[in-house]
């Protein structure tokens, strides 16, 4: 018999061997093999047929496959992180955080460079700003430093055209926080009144009380407010300048204007001639509306008789023309917006009476009486030290700032740090004050006797500059009362308007109307 690896495939040999393996397989197995199929059983067990072999039943590898099979069930432990891996992300984590947290943003911002550190703070709004100058004593230094730069950035971009022109600068070194400062308090109080003169406006003027009608009066109520920023900061630079000039005046002379013959007056005249002809003439048709709105402000309900009068508490009378002339040539328009911002005509009365008395009498010294100890005297005795004792003290130990803990017990070198940092600090152009302070009580009394009347004021000397610049042919060319109403509200001209105040060349230095309603100097 020849070798199975030799049989040729398709033979009739091929096929014997095949039929004998076939049968082979339906014979039963048992234990003990016959002596015929002794040979048949050795040659088939090694014959390897060129088609697929059928596999051999093995009892191990099955139960071992099947093992296998039911390990690749599905299982939510094959998905749920172990209790291990939790623990070990969390400590990586909580790692990767205090390595984060490890340095304070202060002080990675202020690792950026100079220039990169000044643009990024001159970006933020003004208030912002000087809040950072609160944040510490670096940022106070970095600010106060680099001003300049940060002081210039925002006159270029968010001044607008009309404070520049009534405010500008002495020369660019003189750009400064203080002087930026002193621009948007004026254009905060500018803002805020005409808020308040529009209120009234709309109110008792154009009727507009309900709801619904303020709601359709609202374009015509923007474009009056938008217009009226302009004119109201005019005003604030008139009266500011108005006072600085009138002091000048009496220490040149040694006299005031009530003893001075003149036909116009020569202060306001001085004054009006900053202005162009556009601004001189619509400041001129506004300048009634802002008094009489001041004015109403002041006195109770025309309606109402004496009985309602003393019912609903309305019991003083207005106050007198020499009280609306001192607050608005003495205080300025930022008193007239204290005044107008008090609610309840009786408190507002009383605040105006306070600081009216405060401005023409005299301080009056307070002594101090010696009050008792207790019962018995048993108590404990206060100090006998008065305040301008701690003060002086203060000022002799720590450069005049009057700081707990004095540099009498400082060594020498941590005593000049120490008065380098006050000077850095606090010496900056921000304590020069606000614009229209108070005055000395030797200003006062130089100015108050020379005040003029409350018809004196801005209009006759307006009106003979606009007939003698040729600004109207006619007094009667001048719009007045309602006429001047309309102009505030009509919608036509809003676009040159704003290019005239806003500025031609740069029309992003125009300020949101919520943007100054913040006074950052106070």
């Amino acid at each position: 018999m020849d070798p199975p690896h030799i049989t040729e495939f398709a033979s009739e040999r091929y096929f014997e061997k095949l039929k004998q393996l076939s049968e082979s397989k339906e014979q039963p197995h048992d234990a003990v093999a016959h002596p015929h199929d002794g040979p048949v059983a050795a040659e088939s067990s090694t014959f390897i047929l060129p088609i697929g072999r059928a596999k051999s039943i093995d009892h191990t590898s099955h139960d071992v496959h099947r093992t296998e099979k039911r390990r690749t069930n599905f299982s939510f432990r094959t998905i749920l992180p172990s209790r291990s891996s939790v623990d070990h992300d969390t400590r990586r984590l909580s790692t990767e955080t205090t390595k984060r947290k490890s340095t304070p943003f202060d002080q990675l911002f202020l690792a950026l460079p100079n220039e990169l550190k000044i643009q990024i703070i001159a970006s933020l709004p003004l208030s912002d700003i000087l809040s950072l100058r609160l944040a510490s004593r670096s940022w106070h230094a970095m600010i106060t430093v680099n001003e300049f730069p940060i002081a210039r950035y925002h006159l270029e971009h968010h001044v607008p055209a009309y404070a520049k022109r009534l405010y500008p600068a002495p020369d660019p070194s003189s750009i400064r926080l203080h002087y930026l400062c002193g621009i948007w308090h004026r254009l905060h109080v500018a803002a805020k009144l005409s808020y308040l003169i529009c209120e009234r406006v709309t109110k008792e003027i154009f009727l507009r009380t309900t709801e619904a009608q303020r709601l359709e009066f609202e374009p015509q109520y923007e474009r009056m407010r938008r217009r009226l920023i302009p004119l109201l900061f005019t005003i604030f630079h008139f009266f500011e300048t108005y006072r600085t000039l009138h002091i000048e005046y009496i220490r040149e002379h040694g006299y005031g204007l009530s003893q001075a013959p003149y036909t116009i007056n020569p202060i306001e005249a001085k004054i009006m001639n900053m202005y162009d002809d556009e601004t001189l003439l619509r400041v001129h048709q506004v300048f009634p509306l802002v008094v009489s709105s001041f004015c109403r402000r002041l006195r109770p309900p025309s309606y109402v008789g004496r009985f309602e009068r003393s019912l609903r508490g309305y019991l003083k009378d207005r106050p007198p023309d020499e009280v609306y002339v001192t607050a608005m040539c003495i205080g300025g328009l930022r008193q007239v917006e204290k005044f107008w911002e008090i609610k309840g005509y009786n408190s507002r009365r009383g605040a105006v009476d306070t600081w009216y008395n405060s401005v023409m009498k005299e301080p009056t010294e307070t002594t101090t009486t010696k009050t008792r100890r207790g019962l018995l005297g048993l108590t404990r005795k206060k100090s006998s030290v008065g305040e301008a004792d701690f003060t002086r003290y203060g000022e002799t130990h720590t450069g005049g700032r009057g700081r707990q803990g004095s540099d009498a017990g400082r060594r020498g070198s941590d005593a000049s740090t120490f008065s380098s940092w006050e000077s850095l600090v606090f010496n900056t152009s921000l304590a020069e004050g606000m614009p229209m302070g108070e005055l000395s009580r030797e200003q006062l009394k130089m100015l108050i006797p020379d005040l003029p009347t409350l018809q004196q004021i801005w209009l006759p000397t307006a009106e003979a500059l606009i007939l003698d610049r040729k600004i109207v042919e006619r007094p009667q060319d001048i719009k007045r009362n309602a006429q001047v109403m309309m102009e505030l509200i009509r919608e036509d001209g809003a676009v040159e308007e704003d290019e005239w105040w806003y500025g031609r060349a740069a029309p992003s230095a125009r300020p949101p109307l919520e943007a100054i309603e913040e006074d950052p100097i106070e």
